[in-house]
């Protein structure tokens, strides 16, 4: 933490214990009081950030739990300790939960949470989770009776009346089916199925033509981290002329972004951490394009000294950093329920402020990377090149 925040005094109230259906005890997580101190009142607003388009709005957590942890390749996933490992984020203030059709069991587990969360929580802890969920379809044509079925699916499976938000991937911009689906995924969310529209890996010329067609779009999913700063190129300034935020992934680059991966040497076999996930190895072909291994350390090295310094680690100076960027309402960072937990360090991005020095040693290293825009492209384009 900055110094600011570690001599202002702040003041937690703790509801009263109650005990849950299942003989567990749980009290609501600690939260700030603004008793005469600005900066407690500036991190418990902080949390949550609210998205709109015109009367459709939602308001999310802005760090979200990533679930494409469980759709394989990060481990084998416990349906109850998975489940649990939810309940325990969402206690912790940690309640927004972004999952897909395609992410194995996501879907599922979310319907089991959201049914224990009912039964064993009060309704005000209830009211702030949300579950955010991405269709994609394959590419056949999009009648109002496919979308639907599909829609149908996820409510199924999430156990809910009516999708907290849908985003919307679409693989092959030449086919103009994307309007289509979207048209009517608006008339579902006219018909209370969906309560927020959204995209997901969109680039910014598509993102305009879907605005410019009416579609009511709060957000718009991308990858965002201090490698790849894409989408503050172009992205950013259309969302911030139409209200659209971004909602960011690979933020913590699968975890290459951590003190796990700093002074190690990759190049050698077997000298340092394994590269066994999809995410590890997906960001890692980022870093290469980027940069390569030496600069990336040097990146870590500067995170580490920045972390050093407010108490922190480099996850979360790494998600404050993209959180603070223009357009962004919420940054991902992907969960491996009863695996791992990552709690405190996700907590901890709300009451970190980086200050000028901060930002300044970080832009002196990532000023000497590449232009992952002329590499690769426009936001979503690495899932559609030749």
């Amino acid at each position: 933490m900055s110094s600011a925040l570690i001599s202002t005094p702040l003041i937690y109230i703790r509801s009263c214990t109650s005990v849950t259906s299942s003989g567990r005890k749980w009290a609501a997580p600690a939260r700030c009081c603004t008793a005469a101190t600005p900066l407690a009142a500036e991190v418990k607003e902080n949390r949550r950030e609210l998205l709109k388009s015109g009367e459709d709005e939602l308001e999310i957590c802005r760090v979200l739990n990533g679930m494409w942890q469980t759709s394989g390749g990060w481990g084998r996933i416990d349906r109850n300790n998975a489940v649990q490992a939810m309940i325990d984020y969402a206690d912790a203030g940690l309640s927004t939960f972004d999952m897909a059709d395609h992410y194995g069991p996501a879907e599922d587990l979310y319907g089991i949470f959201i049914n224990r969360i009912r039964r064993e929580r009060p309704p005000e802890l209830q009211e702030t989770v949300r579950g955010l969920t991405k269709w994609v379809p394959p590419p056949v044509k999009m009648t109002r009776s496919f979308v639907s079925e599909s829609i149908d699916v996820s409510r199924r499976r999430m156990d809910v009346a009516s999708l907290d938000m849908l985003q919307f991937h679409w693989w092959d911009y030449s086919n103009p089916g994307y309007l289509d689906a979207l048209k009517h995924l608006t008339d579902l969310k006219g018909e209370g199925k969906i309560k927020t529209i959204a995209l997901t890996n969109f680039d910014t010329e598509r993102l305009r033509i879907i605005l410019e067609n009416g579609i009511p779009v709060v957000s718009n999913q991308v990858q965002h981290s201090i490698v790849d700063m894409r989408p503050q190129q172009k992205m950013a300034e259309l969302c911030q002329l139409t209200g659209v935020k971004l909602i960011t992934y690979g933020t913590v680059m699968g975890g290459l972004l951590s003190e796990k991966f700093l002074d190690t040497n990759l190049t050698i076999p077997f000298a340092g951490p394994p590269l066994n996930t999809p995410s590890l190895q997906k960001y890692k072909r980022m870093v290469d394009a980027w940069g390569g291994w030496s600069l990336f350390q040097e990146l870590l090295r500067t995170l580490k000294n920045v972390a050093n310094k407010h108490g922190v680690s480099i996850p979360t100076v790494s998600v404050r950093y993209i959180l603070d960027q223009p357009a962004v309402a919420g940054s991902m960072i992907g969960v491996r329920l009863g695996l791992s937990q990552h709690i405190k360090d996700a907590n901890a991005v709300f009451s970190l402020v980086l200050d000028e020095e901060d930002i300044s040693s970080i832009l002196q290293v990532t000023n000497k990377g590449k232009d992952l825009q002329k590499i690769i492209g426009d936001c979503g384009d690495e899932y559609r090149r030749a």
